[in-house]
């Protein structure tokens, strides 16, 4: 990331809206919003495949024979920004399941593989499909169900300020697709 271009185009921006970039407030604002963006977009840095071996650590499965038994994480908070207009996705939480094949994902890698793939613009049905395909290579599981629930200012603070719509996705690789009950793991 260029955090000198997004410090210049900070302070553009503030002149745009006709505030005073050199008020007291204000002064440090494009270092500060520049920091910002490293850490809340540092998944644009990464491909899908790049998070996958980033978090891609397993471990023998407890009950290999057993490879029907699925792997279910609840309530997984993540926020992102909707890259229609920078507005933040927020109050999101993830629910991943997955089969494994002989071997399991460390719990947290599950967590961090949500968390990195959210910190790019994003819209919450491709965050969905992102975080999908990272587990499912991660994993070496096709089988893999997400669901993604989230609040996105674009709706709640601006346009039809409707407060209290929330945004809920679904996406289902391999077994997943048709198994109703399945399916339900991650609701």
């Amino acid at each position: 990331m260029d955090k000198k271009a997004v410090e210049y185009h900070v302070r553009g921006l503030l002149e745009a809206i006709g505030e005073n970039p050199e008020r007291e407030g204000l002064r440090e604002t494009p270092e500060r919003v520049a920091r910002m963006f490293e850490e809340v977009f540092e998944g644009i840095s990464y491909t899908n495949h790049e998070i996958a071996e980033k978090f891609g650590k397993t471990f023998e499965s407890v009950c290999p024979e057993q490879s029907q038994s699925a792997v279910v994480m609840k309530d997984i908070t993540v926020f992102s920004y909707c890259e229609h207009h920078l507005a933040l996705m927020y109050d999101m939480t993830v629910n991943v399941a997955y089969i494994p094949k002989g071997r399991v994902l460390g719990l947290s890698k599950i967590a961090r593989i949500c968390d990195m793939a959210a910190k790019r613009l994003q819209l919450q049905e491709r965050l969905g499909q992102d975080i999908a395909e990272i587990i499912s290579e991660a994993s070496g599981s096709p089988d893999v169900g997400v669901q993604i629930k989230g609040s996105h200012s674009c709706m709640t603070a601006r346009g039809i300020r409707n407060a209290s719509a929330q945004t809920v996705t679904h996406t289902f690789l391999g077994a997943f697709r048709n198994d109703p009950e399945l399916k339900k793991l991650v609701e």
